[in-house]
């Protein structure tokens, strides 16, 4: 369940996906998708396609009167920039030898033009770049979309915010909740109303004096011909306990959630709680004590620290879930690096596409997007069913089970 499959090129006429199955009975409009897209286009130092592109995604299948029918879903989200590249972009073959088009063949240092290229035989750029492009994230962004709503359906919410861009650093999540180690933000209304906060940044970046930091690094490096990268985070609430496995290395969550966010365009690194920091800790530092609440319906354990990010032994452990995903600056330079012309063998400088100066702001939102998918998946594996009445019924029945263990 929630298996998709993505299509399309960045100039070409649109961006296509397919979900291979959704339980039936989910409420789901286009508006809902298209308050992801809208969030995914926004953030400082975005470039001009973003004031070219308004997208919108058009449900094609899978969905009657608002609610999905359990049959496969099928989105498209229309290139409006697809007008001006209709030549260079076109399915059919050229007429004659005056429309033909000029390959390009200078490759840009950090991209996947070069080994594209080589690996797919080809001597105009394009044929790879359009694909290797990341317009894609915004079909995987609508994918996230259907998937996020399924999960608030049970009480589960995903965020995000920036904590670095460039050398600019701001508070992690660990950071702002915990106090000498004890975790002093842990209500609901309290992580929504930052979130509402960072929602209104131009950076979603939860530090106003921070973030304007970071802007003026950014308009400093774009002065100089530059791109940024960044660090940002994300923050899951409402997970119960046991979605994944340690039976199997492919069923460990963080392994899946990993590679959901790593094969984001531009992503080089992906950390759970501590992360990297925790391996120059001692052990009592670095690992969350167990305690155990008594109720009247049953009871439960928590922890006082979260540095594990929710994840133990590849499972959801009742806690938060939080992940940090570095990217790096975008490959497309306005003063670009040296290359080598792939026909010629000439040195030459590697070419300039129209490109974002730092786009960290929206990998955050698409960061979001195939978290939920992931989630998605393993929430519907686990409390299966082709309906979402016989998923709630089941999900209610495990959630008795762990307040009674």
């Amino acid at each position: 369940m929630f298996t998709y499959l993505t299509a399309g090129e960045s100039h070409g006429k649109m961006l296509t996906a397919i979900i291979k199955k959704v339980p039936s009975g989910l409420s789901l409009t286009a508006e809902m998708i298209n308050k992801e897209l809208a969030r995914r286009q926004r953030g400082y130092g975005r470039g001009g396609r973003m004031k070219i592109e308004k997208d919108r995604v058009q449900i094609t299948s899978g969905v009657r009167h608002g609610l999905t029918l359990g049959s496969p879903i099928s989105l498209i989200i229309k290139n409006k920039d697809w007008e001006n590249w209709q030549d260079v972009m076109a399915v059919e073959p050229l007429a004659d030898e005056e429309h033909q088009i000029e390959p390009m063949t200078n490759p840009r240092p950090g991209h996947a033009d070069l080994p594209g290229a080589i690996k797919y035989n080809t001597r105009d750029l394009r044929n790879i770049l359009e694909r290797a492009s990341a317009r894609e994230t915004a079909i995987r962004t609508a994918v996230g979309a259907v998937c996020r709503q399924f999960l608030r359906q049970f009480g589960i919410e995903i965020f995000s915010h920036v904590v670095q861009i460039g050398d600019i650093k701001a508070p992690t999540w660990g950071e702002l909740t915990d106090k000498k180690g004890e975790i002093v933000v842990t209500d609901n209304k309290a992580i929504k109303n930052f979130f509402a906060q960072v929602e209104k940044s131009a950076l979603r970046c939860g530090n106003p004096a921070i973030e304007e930091k970071m802007i003026h690094l950014i308009d400093t490096w774009r002065d100089a011909g530059d791109s940024v990268g960044g660090v940002f985070e994300i923050v899951v609430t409402g997970l119960p306990v046991g979605l994944g496995s340690y039976v199997q290395w492919d069923e460990r969550l963080d392994g899946k959630l990993a590679q959901a966010l790593i094969s984001i365009q531009g992503i080089k690194g992906v950390e759970f709680g501590l992360g990297f920091s925790g391996a120059g800790m001692p052990g009592s530092k670095v690992h969350d004590q167990i305690y155990y609440q008594a109720s009247s319906n049953g009871g439960k354990f928590y922890r006082t620290t979260n540095r594990a990010g929710g994840l133990e032994g590849g499972m959801t452990n009742g806690e938060p879930l939080i992940i940090r995903a570095a990217m790096k600056p975008i490959p497309t330079l306005m003063n670009p690096l040296h290359s080598v012309d792939i026909l010629t063998k000439r040195e030459i400088f590697a070419s300039k596409e129209r490109a974002d100066v730092c786009a960290v702001p929206a990998a955050s939102v698409v960061g979001e997007g195939v978290v939920a998918i992931v989630l998605a998946q393993v929430f519907a594996a686990k409390f299966g069913g082709d309906s979402m009445a016989e998923i709630r019924h089941n999900y209610k029945q495990y959630q008795a089970y762990v307040r009674s263990f």
